[in-house]
């Protein structure tokens, strides 16, 4: 990584991309559930057809992801912005990324005390790096 971002923003970098990415595998489910593909391309004025287990759950890491994200990318763009990267920004931003992947996961794998605990360790993350800006 050697452009001028921080890991802070590398980290944020990554961790848009897995909200990107993780669509896909709900995308995966839909492909092999009949009349999916069909409602998904049309107005989806009738329910969406029942998913595999697995692309839900799916669908659900993704929309928590995306419930966090908000925060996170707030807290490394504050962090940035504001000259407090640091090395525990970076850790932070690290802790958060990798929680997060280990999130979705351990959410598509159906393993739900392990979901939650991958969850508060991505929440402790932004917590470090709130911690570095507020120094």
């Amino acid at each position: 990584m050697a452009t001028g971002l921080t890991t802070d923003l590398w980290m944020l970098t990554w961790s848009a991309l897995l909200a990107m990415l993780l669509p896909v595998i709900t995308l995966l489910g839909r492909l092999r559930t009949p009349g999916a593909v069909a409602w998904g391309l049309g107005n989806r004025d009738t329910p969406e057809p029942k998913l595999p287990a697995w692309a839900g759950r799916a669908q659900r890491a993704h929309w928590n992801l995306l419930e966090s994200l908000p925060v996170f990318a707030a807290l490394v763009l504050v962090a940035h912005a504001g000259g407090k990267a640091s090395d525990l920004s970076a850790l932070g931003a690290t802790v958060f990324f990798l929680a997060r992947v280990a999130h979705a996961a351990i959410y598509v794998a159906g393993i739900p005390i392990a979901r939650t605990i991958a969850f508060f360790v991505g929440m402790a993350g932004e917590f470090l790096v709130l911690a570095a800006i507020l120094r």
